[in-house]
């Protein structure tokens, strides 16, 4: 770049910015107006929840995008750049989901007797094809380079493999409906279904798991990078206003806003999950199609990320909650500069469609991905959610070793 170039670079730059900031504030105006039009259908009984569910959503697709909360960027970035950040926003979330989930059961459940479950809580059996269903989640995050929440913002941003990772996930639930009668008759159907409030109670759950992720914490604060740079403070108000809109959000925050917004969202909703408008088109579809066994064992009787076909998939509440996490990506990509929309190449084509199968299935089985499974249902004292989190980050640290192994015989040969 010449030094007389310079200025023209300057100034498209910041056109390009003044322009994004434009189309992001029309962007809000759009979902504004779109919660406030469902919020007046209470004639239809579910105006209001619908509203709560595309309002909420868009607020978790601004703190998805402007904190980059992603399960396979954090453990990628700690198991390949040492870097602890990311793995300590997710236990941070835990955290205040944690103390805020086990507050409201009480409320639903007073006392957690043995043979009830709070209702609709992404509280599964836990067999070895919840392990398998893990293991399929994570090796699809590390081959399509997310999971299906990241991917949903990423849609937000233009990213030019996620469309074909969520296609693919439809396929992957597809694949999902069909094997599931055979694993629920051979261990899903026998299969313990631990909740840790039936044996320690409310307090004795919350105590176990806020004692595991602190020790989880204290172990991944060894791994911390060198503290950046403290930022002088903003000048004025516009000033601080862009550094909001177009700089990172602290990892920290981004967590703590994701464990409050799980623990808002069941109070109006059903617990936090990003899969159940997926899988009931995808069984919506298969069904219309004759490519599903007629009968579903055993499926429509547990909770989480249920995925029963409906009449109206686009008005449920999950569409919307879903939805809205693509509309505020958006409008937080465009504000800061971050929408860059690009047409895919064949590689990133095959990398969504083959790694969206993967977590397609392995959501399928699972009962949820790593937002319902491993978030909410670990959120509740759910066992199924511990070893599905566990299941995944041990496939995501094989699968890095696999492709790291790959790169360097490729490279030799």
């Amino acid at each position: 770049m010449t030094t007389s170039s310079a200025p023209f670079v300057a100034a498209a730059s910041a056109r390009a910015t003044r322009t994004g900031t434009v189309v992001a504030v029309a962007t809000v105006l759009l979902i504004a107006v779109g919660v406030h039009l469902l919020g007046e259908r209470t004639s239809s009984g579910g105006g209001r929840a619908l509203a709560f569910a595309l309002g909420l959503g868009a607020v978790l697709g601004v703190v998805l995008q402007r904190s980059r909360f992603c399960f396979y960027c954090h453990a990628r970035d700690y198991f390949e750049g040492d870097d602890a950040r990311g793995l300590l926003a997710i236990v941070a979330a835990l955290a205040v989901g944690t103390v805020g989930m086990h507050v409201v059961m009480t409320g639903w459940l007073p006392v957690p007797q043995t043979g009830r479950l709070p209702p609709d809580a992404h509280i599964g059996p836990v067999s070895w094809a919840l392990v398998l269903a893990g293991l399929a989640f994570g090796a699809g995050m590390v081959v399509s380079g997310s999971c299906i929440s990241a991917h949903w913002y990423r849609l937000g941003e233009g990213s030019p493999t996620a469309p074909f990772a969520l296609v693919g996930a439809a396929l992957g639930f597809l694949l999902g409906f069909n094997s599931w009668n055979w694993l629920y008759t051979r261990t899903i159907a026998d299969a313990p279904v631990v909740w840790l409030p039936h044996h320690l109670g409310y307090a004795g759950s919350a105590a176990l798991q806020l004692a595991l992720l602190g020790a989880a914490s204290a172990l991944l604060w060894r791994r911390l990078p060198p503290a950046d740079a403290p930022l002088p403070a903003p000048r004025s108000f516009a000033e601080a206003l862009r550094r909001l809109l177009q700089g990172r959000w602290a990892y920290g925050w981004g967590g703590i806003a994701v464990g409050a917004i799980a623990v808002i969202v069941v109070l109006r909703l059903r617990p936090l999950g990003v899969t159940a408008a997926l899988g009931s088109a995808a069984r919506d579809l298969g069904s219309s199609q004759g490519l599903l066994p007629q009968r579903l064992e055993g499926l429509d009787g547990f909770g989480g990320c249920v995925t029963a076909v409906v009449q109206s998939l686009w008005q449920t509440p999950n569409a919307l909650l879903v939805g809205g996490i693509v509309a505020g990506a958006l409008s937080a990509a465009l504000a800061s500069g971050q929408f860059r929309p690009a047409w895919p190449s064949f590689g990133q084509v095959g990398r969504g469609l083959g790694g969206g199968v993967l977590l397609g299935w392995g959501a399928m089985t699972g009962l949820g991905c790593t937002v319902g499974n491993l978030l909410s249902g670990t959120m509740a004292g759910a066992l199924s959610g511990w070893v599905f989190g566990a299941s995944v980050l041990f496939a995501v640290w094989a699968g890095l070793r696999l492709k790291r192994f790959a790169s360097k015989a490729g490279s030799a040969g």
